[in-house]
Order: structure tokens, then C-alpha cells, then sequence
């Protein structure tokens, strides 16, 4: 298993960089729609969470086809993009499902409540299935 890990270490390193710039662009999308004065969300923070996460998708996937995996061959162009909008559509899901647990059914509702749910504990396991989901589906070897 360390070997594996080892061996795939720039792919990681590349895949990190880019998940943090695409959890930029969640992260400032979601506190400008939901937490900021005048944010048009501010009583939706899951639609808020849905929304940034949708930006956050089309900045991974330029990143993870053209950057991180760009030696990988590429396949249908359309079966790739649904791949991995259906990928990243199932991890938004986790990010979000993490947001109502804590927002609806423990009822914590201020700013850092939902940051910690929805971009630290769903982020991180969402990021988990990305990448294991990324190199078997979405970009495999030949």
C-alpha cells in the first residue's frame, strides 16, 4: 500500500494543488453567498453549498485533465465530463449532506458551524472519493 502511495506521489501533489485552488473557489463561493452582509443566501446555506460546489467543479476539471492527469490518454471526451460531473456531483452531495446534519439536525447555525461541516468534514471525505474515483473511472491508464 506504501508503495503504491509512493509511486503515485505526483499525481497527488498535482491533484492536491488543484483541489486547493478548486476549494478556493468553494470556500470563498460559499461565505459570499451565505455568510457575507448582503449575501443573496443567507437562510440556504446548502443552496449556497450547491452553488460554490458547481463552480468549484468546471475549476477541478480544467485542472485534473489539463495539469494533474494530461498524460493520461483521453477517451470520449463526453464520457469523461459525465463521469466526472457525476463523480463531483456525489462528493458535493456529501459536502452538502454534512451541512444539513449539522445546520437542521444538531442545529448549529453560525458561520464557523457550517464551514467546519461543509468545507472541512464533507470536503475532506468528499476529496477522498474524488481521488480514488478519478484515477479508476475518470482518468484510468491505457
Amino acid at each position: 500500500m506504501l508503495r503504491r502511495i509512493f509511486n503515485a506521489r505526483f499525481e497527488l501533489l498535482k491533484f492536491a494543488g488543484v483541489g486547493a485552488i478548486a476549494y478556493l473557489v468553494n470556500l470563498g463561493g460559499f461565505n459570499l453567498l451565505v455568510h457575507f452582509p448582503f449575501s443573496p443566501l443567507p437562510d440556504k446555506p446548502v443552496t449556497g453549498s450547491l452553488l460554490a460546489g458547481g463552480a468549484s467543479i468546471v475549476v477541478a476539471y480544467f485542472g485534473n485533465r489539463f495539469w494533474t492527469w494530461r498524460d493520461r490518454p483521453r477517451r470520449a471526451m463526453s464520457r469523461e465530463i459525465s463521469l466526472f460531473f457525476l463523480i463531483n456531483g456525489f462528493a458535493i452531495g456529501i459536502s452538502s449532506m454534512t451541512l444539513f446534519i449539522s445546520r437542521y439536525l444538531l442545529g448549529f447555525n453560525s458561520a464557523l458551524a457550517d464551514n467546519i461541516a461543509a468545507n472541512v468534514i464533507g470536503v475532506g471525505l468528499g476529496t477522498i472519493f474524488r481521488f480514488w474515483s478519478y484515477r479508476i473511472w475518470v482518468f484510468p491508464k491505457a
